[in-house]
């Protein structure tokens, strides 16, 4: 393959470079992916795609190569259908509530597969707290598999999942940026489509290229301003909550500022778990965003009806917070 023929295309920066279209970017990145790409074409590559931000195109063709070689889940018989929760930030300046949302979600008997990273480079990461409340990481598919049919929320380390992106996106170690594996290991579905995705994203321009790829892929997710980049609502500020599926997006919530401040906890990881495990006996209440985003995942999940009953699920559950 002749990879300078692709940077020449890509690497000219923000203003001079073009897209390339969905069969190259499929072309390139299953190269990328499989190994094939020598380390210097490699880094000129994620380079000038961090330069230049991948367009809709691209992503939908990178997405189309990960999505061929990703190791694929069964969704356990009679469940809803499954939320897959990325989870590879962690945060920094607040408690990481994400293990709440999953750990609420079993509760009510939804199938949930996180998959990320173990470590948390500095931040609180979602495997840290998962540890501290008795949640280990799946070593293989099939024990992932078990877990999910078991009912229990399902924490798969990225590598079991996609030995290929798990390479790229340790390709941010060396080279000190990240790369369009850190976009796209949000949109993967080990379920083959049957799964709804939890997508938190940082930048703004991020959130209207990935409703541009929804709208054209027909992908199904929640799509949602992050905290930290992690995919659950800011407990003092609730995102927009917009529902992607066959091309159409419903807006779920709007955004909201919350009239008080919400009591949650340290930063510490031991600190965190301690406080969701007070949540989850309901000892404390819930951050409304918190309550409202379950809803959204009772919802798109299949476990409600219609919008109303989820709402309504989830206040009663959760000691009657208010979800509207």
């Amino acid at each position: 393959m002749n990879y300078a023929h692709y940077i020449k295309e890509i690497g000219r920066g923000a203003h001079g470079s073009r897209d390339l279209s969905i069969e190259d970017a499929d072309q390139l990145y299953a190269a990328m992916l499989d190994g094939g790409v020598p380390d210097l074409e490699l880094g000129a590559i994620s380079l000038a795609l961090r330069m230049k931000t991948e367009s809709v195109t691209e992503l939908i063709g990178f997405y189309n190569a990960v999505s061929m070689r990703l190791h694929r889940l069964e969704v356990p018989d009679g469940k809803p259908r499954p939320v897959v929760i990325p989870t590879y930030n962690g945060t920094r300046q607040q408690p990481n509530l994400m293990p709440l949302i999953a750990l609420e979600l079993e509760r009510f008997g939804v199938p949930v597969l996180m998959h990320g990273a173990l470590d948390g480079g500095g931040r609180s990461a979602s495997a840290y707290v998962l540890r501290e409340l008795g949640v280990l990481p799946c070593a293989t598919l099939g024990q992932a598999q078990q877990a999910l049919d078991a009912g229990r929320v399902t924490f798969v380390p990225t590598a079991v999942l996609s030995p290929g992106l798990a390479e790229l996106l340790a390709l941010r170690s060396r080279l000190g940026v990240r790369n369009s594996a850190h976009t796209l290991a949000k949109l993967i579905d080990p379920f083959g489509g049957a799964g709804v995705r939890m997508v938190g994203v940082t930048h703004p321009d991020y959130l209207q290229k990935l409703r541009e790829f929804f709208a054209a892929t027909g992908e199904r997710a929640l799509l949602m301003r992050g905290t930290e980049g992690e995919a659950f609502a800011n407990p003092r500020k609730r995102p927009r909550i917009e529902f992607h599926e066959a091309g159409e997006c419903t807006v779920l919530f709007e955004e909201e500022r919350m009239a008080t401040a919400v009591d949650t906890c340290d930063m510490d990881v031991k600190a965190t778990a301690a406080w969701i495990g007070k949540a989850l006996r309901g000892a404390v209440p819930l951050p409304m965003p918190i309550v409202n985003q379950l809803a959204c995942c009772l919802y798109c999940s299949r476990y409600a009806e219609d919008f109303n009953q989820a709402k309504a699920i989830v206040a009663l559950e959760t000691c009657g917070a208010a979800t509207a």
